[in-house]
């Protein structure tokens, strides 16, 4: 859990980088910028608020051969030892970053580069850095008094309700690379700032487990359950699933398919399902692990439990109560009108 509202900004450094390829340059700042009380709150919204409402979907720093081959992580790892060095640093993150910056869909754009205190992360006070960047520009009018007329002038700025490019790194998990957490909201060169920048993949904790294992799991319902059931079996099945990570903090496979699979044949097609396609979610190895309940928030969300007939009709089955669906909707078949029925037992209708 990530709590970003008392942390303190220590430190912030602004330096302009150019995309390499149409020969723009790099601008870097000589000293830090003091921040004033009336713009400190505006950048603490601008750079924190969309960490707030994102899933925390941590990364870590990594290299093919070894992460203290990471160049940003080095970086990163003498300014956690000295903190008085943010401001030499950010000059090498900026370079860094315009190093990378070759495609000719990369916009130039400002670097912001932070040293944070007292942040929140499970329970913890870390200290962190925040590395962001702006490229869109936007249109906005200011307006001047010139002798008895009031004039537009058009200008360009950024939009403070919207960050290009983000990210957290806390000073925890070292040896693991640190964990991190980004945010991009231009789409077109994700590589450029995951890859190419930052140099980083999944970090894998409770909420990257218990993500990719329900992501899993709706998977099976889908290629293996649906085909050997029906529809409603498949909603079923994720249904049970999703309300078994909800009870428990800790996940256990066995206690899971026992629980979870009614039909016993599909225990061993489960099996099989993930041996095949375990690696495809990092899960191949992966029988336990604690359950982090925000992802299974997410997941219950996302999951479509839903069943769609060809006759227009919708049947929604309720994730929280799976024992009604298994009770009061039977499915059978009328010989005389050659379909499908689904029969729904009822005391009364419920007022919207």
């Amino acid at each position: 859990m990530l709590n970003l509202y008392p942390l303190n900004i220590e430190s912030l450094s602004i330096h302009r980088v150019g995309n390499r390829s149409r020969n723009e340059n790099i601008f870097l700042s000589a000293s830090p910028y003091q921040l004033t009380d009336e713009l400190t709150p505006l950048i603490k919204d601008y750079f924190f608020g969309p960490f707030r409402t994102k899933e925390e979907n941590y990364f870590r720093f990594s290299n093919e051969v070894d992460v203290e081959f990471n160049h940003l992580y080095n970086i990163v790892s003498t300014v956690f030892d000295d903190p008085d060095s943010i401001h030499d640093s950010s000059k090498k993150i900026a370079s860094h970053l315009f190093e990378q910056s070759q495609h000719p869909h990369i916009k130039a754009g400002e670097v912001y580069v932070t040293y944070l205190t007292n942040v929140m992360l499970d329970n913890e006070k870390v200290d962190a850095i925040g590395i962001f960047k702006s490229e869109l520009k936007h249109d906005f009018l200011q307006f001047e008094e010139k002798e008895s007329n009031l004039e537009m002038v058009l200008q360009q700025g950024i939009n403070l309700n919207k960050l290009d490019k983000g990210a957290l790194i806390f000073n925890t998990k070292k040896e693991e690379g640190y964990k991190i957490l980004s945010i991009d909201s231009n789409r077109y060169d994700t590589k450029y700032w995951l890859e190419h920048f930052l140099g980083v993949d999944a970090f894998e904790d409770e909420n990257f487990f218990t993500k990719k294992y329900l992501k899993f799991c709706q998977d099976f319902a889908k290629d293996v359950v649906l085909p050997a059931e029906d529809k409603k079996e498949e909603v079923l099945f994720m249904n049970r699933a999703v309300n078994h990570f909800a009870k428990n903090d800790e996940f256990e496979e066995t206690n899971f398919l026992n629980e979870v699979i009614d039909n016993p044949d599909l225990i061993p097609e489960f099996k099989h399902y993930k041996v095949e396609r375990g690696p495809k979610y990092s899960i191949e190895d992966v029988s336990n692990f604690p359950i982090a309940n925000k992802a299974v928030s997410a997941a219950r969300k996302s999951i479509k439990n839903v069943i769609e007939l060809d006759t227009n009709i919708q049947i929604k089955m309720d994730f929280i109560n799976p024992e009604s669906a298994e009770k009061f909707v039977e499915k059978g078949w009328d010989e005389e009108k050659q379909m499908y029925y689904y029969l729904v037992y009822f005391n009364k209708e419920q007022k919207s």
